[in-house]
């Protein structure tokens, strides 16, 4: 869903805060940080970016009052993409936003981080993002360093493993009317003390428009030909690509999602319709989301998901067969002679 592969570092500042609870203080920085080695930034975005590429969920800002200019994050973020107040600036706000929302006597003290991020690409849109970012876990390192034809030993304490970032958040510069749109990250813990950073200090609710539950319609649909049609039904493999085919037309010449009318017109079967509708509640159910029995289908969604919707037929190492329709003019066979499975394809013309 993310893709920072032409993405920059352009603004980055480094603040520090404490447990407000605990009488500890927020320290901030006079000035961003001036980067000037060339591989600081690369090993940052790694580290700032990276866990962001398998997150599915886009949130929206938003506020009880249903007041969106109330929610702080959102006031800052529109000041700075709107260009009304500088980069510093707003960094320090949001860190003091951060402690203000520390309310937990069990929350850690941490380091934050505040980026600009330019080039960034959200479901094929080009953006600016605003990035907030909380180091709480130190760990030791070892460092080994050859000495006089052998070698010397040594460690570093309280340092950051840039492969496990606690916790984090990107704004992007698009959907502003709706609260942007938002990617959230919380690894630490899913203790009590641990929601304060989506629920007390981001304020996000999930974003379900016609994008998000046509894409997430779109995985139901596919995992469950891929997993539990396999669990009930004793099905070749040219039937589940014929089934995957199928929904993809199905969602490429629809304009609006009917769950009976996909079900009657894709799956047919009552048992397999059953099913269907089972494994979508649990989906729902598993991910806390919820996906809709009818809705407008995107467009978008269709062409980014397209891709995971596999029409291949691999066979061993020799031969690969896509396999775009009209699966009756494709037969399998044994042929006892060769000892072998083989499929029988027809055609009109050959191209």
């Amino acid at each position: 869903m993310l893709s920072f592969f032409e993405a920059s570092l352009a603004e980055l500042a480094v603040h520090r805060v404490g447990n407000k609870m605990l009488d500890e203080h927020y320290i901030l920085s006079d000035h961003p940080l001036q980067l000037q080695d060339e591989l600081l930034p690369k090993l940052l975005m790694q580290y700032f970016l990276s866990p962001f590429e398998k997150v599915q969920e886009v949130y929206h800002l938003s506020h009880s009052s249903g007041h969106l200019e109330l929610n702080e994050l959102y006031h800052f973020a529109k000041l700075f993409f709107e260009g009304e107040a500088d980069f510093h600036y707003i960094g320090q706000q949001i860190t003091k936003h951060l402690y203000e929302s520390s309310n937990h006597p069990k929350i850690k003290a941490g380091e934050v981080y505040v980026a600009h991020f330019e080039q960034v690409q959200l479901e094929g849109e080009v953006i600016q993002a605003l990035g907030i970012f909380k180091s709480e876990t130190k760990e030791t390192y070892l460092k080994v360093y050859p000495e006089q034809g052998g070698f010397k030993l040594d460690y570093e304490e309280n340092a950051i493993n840039i492969q496990k970032l606690d916790k984090g958040c990107l704004i992007l510069n698009t959907a502003k009317e709706e609260g942007f749109n938002v990617l959230a990250i919380d690894q630490t813990n899913k203790q009590q003390e641990a929601v304060y950073w989506k629920d007390d200090f981001m304020q996000v609710r999930i974003r379900n428009d016609n994008f998000y539950q046509t894409g997430n319609l779109m995985q139901v649909c596919k995992n469950f030909v891929k997993e539990k049609l396999e669990e009930n039904y004793e099905m070749e493999r040219a039937d589940r690509i014929d089934l995957l085919n199928r929904s993809m037309t199905y969602f490429k010449e629809k304009e609006v999602f009917e769950v009976d009318d996909f079900s009657n017109e894709v799956l047919g079967d009552p048992n397999a319709i059953a099913l269907f509708k089972a494994y979508k509640s649990d989906f729902e159910e598993q991910h806390e989301i919820a996906i809709g029995n009818n809705f407008p289908i995107s467009g978008k969604a269709v062409k980014k998901e397209a891709k995971g919707f596999k029409s291949v037929l691999k066979l061993d190492k020799n031969f690969h067969v896509y396999i775009h329709g009209k699966r009756d003019f494709v037969e399998k066979g044994f042929d006892e002679d060769k000892g072998m499975h083989f499929y029988k394809l027809y055609f009109e013309q050959e191209s």
